[in-house]
């Protein structure tokens, strides 16, 4: 007997079709992504066959936004996002009011009037949050300073966005004559909103930077790899989902504070690496679902009106973000990174043109129009950023694991400089050992340094940061960060590298230290039984001097 299962069989659809024509895209060479758009086009309304929920696909891809910002934020510190704050606000604010322009300007003409214009020309100004991260870390620029830019750029039109939703049901009542109050009807919902972000911030800042690292520092200490994924998925989400229930702020904005958050802390990498699957798996029906909105008939009825549409989001508000850029003093290769990036629009465009379209100020025809340039946008961006990255941008070194100048054979490498790392490494210096610490943590890196340990900055999990630490002519690696998992898939990209290399590792749990000796690290030390070991030595030899007065002195303290 079959069942009703929509949810099963939007996913089930979406996938599959995803997966078949993601694969002929890749073997026609071109971007997965255009695969993934014509799979929903598949399993959309407008084309015969099965025809996948449009709804149920919607709120799946929104769990992909929400996954994907979390991600981002991972590797994003408060630090980068206030470092482009003088380029980000001003820029998206001024790219939205001209691209808004142009789009009022080609509603004028097309005849749908100034506040249609005004929704339409705003729905055309915001990127997609997805389309313009999977660009980024397509090639690896998240972290430059072109791709912290972009992002910063994102994050603000996020934040307009918001304030557009709440103010424009007020701008559509006064607009029909059935508001009352004037300026303060509009003043006031304003001011509320801004008290609320402000609102959401504090509490992420003051309350967040503390209850999430410690409920993540004691799930760790649990030693259970399930429960730690479920943890960072709990609050990826529990965030995103609170910040818009209580704050009214967006999923995306609240899912990028709470991996911003725990980006601060030494779980990061790993939270990062629990969450890959899922952030891919729904990134995927995303564009599945914007494939299920596009109408081709629209392409038949308004070509005109879809070509210039097109123009004003490709071509329109790229150039006016790369002047933008370049008035600013950034390289060549900056404005064109962040035009590239912003030549597309998505999730906030969908909801503009939807809430426009129920307050009965923007016309369907409309709609469908912004639904096809933004199928057709996202279509054309891969393709657009690589034609633009291998023409035009001129070459420049992209950030990355900078080695020390003299790294002799036979060195120690040192994975992280926490508690440990650091009372390890300054006891190398104590010996004169060799060793080189590889950190990925701005601070911590500038501690160490302080320090004077020779230090690369990058992500162990990376070759070739390893390479650059001199993986293959080193002595030893030893692996002092607080998360055992993470330490196993350090050990088998060191392994490829380097065959023969001993691993030593720390552990938190005996679940962690049966996981890293099953897959090859030569030695675990788990904190808790070197504490027990010594403790019990010390016992004995108390035992054997008859008191404590021959093994210890009183307030001595003995370190593991």
């Amino acid at each position: 007997m079959m069942h009703h299962t929509p949810l099963i069989a939007t996913i089930v659809a979406g996938l599959v079709a995803a997966f078949v024509m993601g694969a002929i895209a890749h073997r026609l060479k071109v971007s997965p992504i255009a695969g993934y758009l014509l799979a929903g086009v598949v399993v959309g309304p407008f084309t015969p066959g099965y025809v996948a929920d449009a709804g149920l696909a919607n709120e799946l891809a929104e769990l992909g936004v929400i996954l994907l910002m979390f991600g981002v934020g991972l590797h994003f510190s408060l630090r980068d996002l206030l470092s482009v704050r003088k380029i980000a606000v001003p820029g998206a604010i001024v790219q939205i009011a001209a691209a808004t322009a142009m789009g009022m300007a080609l509603a004028w003409i097309v005849g749908w009037g100034l506040l249609a214009g005004f929704v339409f020309g705003l729905a055309l100004s915001v990127a997609s949050t997805v389309v313009l991260l999977r660009a980024l870390q397509a090639r690896d620029i998240v972290q430059t300073e072109r791709g912290r830019i972009a992002v910063g750029w994102l994050i603000v039109e996020d934040l307009v966005m918001v304030l557009a939703l709440v103010l424009l049901p007020v701008l559509a009542e006064m607009m029909n004559g059935a508001a009352e109050g004037g300026g303060a009807a509009i003043v006031q919902p304003l001011l509320a909103t801004f008290l609320k972000v402000a609102g959401f911030l504090a509490v992420m800042l003051v309350v967040g930077r503390r209850a999430i690292p410690w409920a993540l520092q004691w799930v760790v200490g649990t030693g259970s790899r399930e429960l730690f994924r479920l943890a960072v998925l709990a609050i990826a989400l529990g965030v995103a989902f609170g910040a818009a229930l209580a704050f009214q702020v967006s999923f995306a904005l609240g899912a990028f504070f709470a991996g911003m958050i725990l980006g601060e802390t030494s779980l990061s990498r790993r939270a990062a690496e629990e969450t890959l699957p899922l952030r891919d798996a729904f990134a995927v029906l995303f564009f599945v679902s914007v494939g299920m909105l596009f109408n081709p008939s629209v392409v038949v009825e308004q070509p005109l009106v879809l070509l210039a549409t097109v123009a004003i989001i490709v071509l329109g508000k790229s150039l006016a973000a790369y002047l933008i850029v370049q008035a600013f003093g950034y390289p060549r290769q900056t404005g064109l990174t962040v035009a590239v990036s912003l030549a597309q629009i998505g999730e906030f465009s969908f909801i503009l043109a939807g809430l426009g379209t129920e307050l009965g100020i923007l016309p369907p025809d409309a709609r469908d129009v912004i639904l096809a340039g933004a199928m057709i946008s996202i279509f054309a961006n891969p393709f657009l950023f690589s034609f633009i990255a291998n023409r035009y941008a001129e070459r420049e070194p992209e950030r990355g694991p900078v080695a020390p100048a003299d790294l002799p054979a036979g060195h120690v490498i040192l994975v992280g400089y926490g508690r440990v790392g650091s009372m390890i490494a300054a006891e190398f210096k104590r010996r004169g050992k060799a060793f080189v610490v590889i950190e990925d943590q701005g601070d911590v890196v500038a501690r160490a340094r302080a320090d004077g340990a020779a230090v690369i900055e990058g992500n162990a999990l990376e070759a070739r940061t390893l390479v650059t630490a001199g993986i293959g002519i080193a002595a030893k690696l030893l692996i002092a960060i607080p998360a055992g998992f993470e330490a196993a898939a350090i050990l088998q990209h060191a392994r490829i590298l380097n065959p023969a290399l001993p691993v030593i590792a720390r552990a938190h749990s005996q679940d962690e230290v049966e996981y890293l000796e099953s897959v090859g690290v030569d030695h675990v030390v788990m904190g808790e039984r070197e504490i027990a070991n010594e403790m019990m030595r010390l016992s004995a030899a108390m035992r054997a001097a008859g008191d404590g007065s021959a093994s210890s002195q009183p307030g001595s303290v003995t370190q593991t």
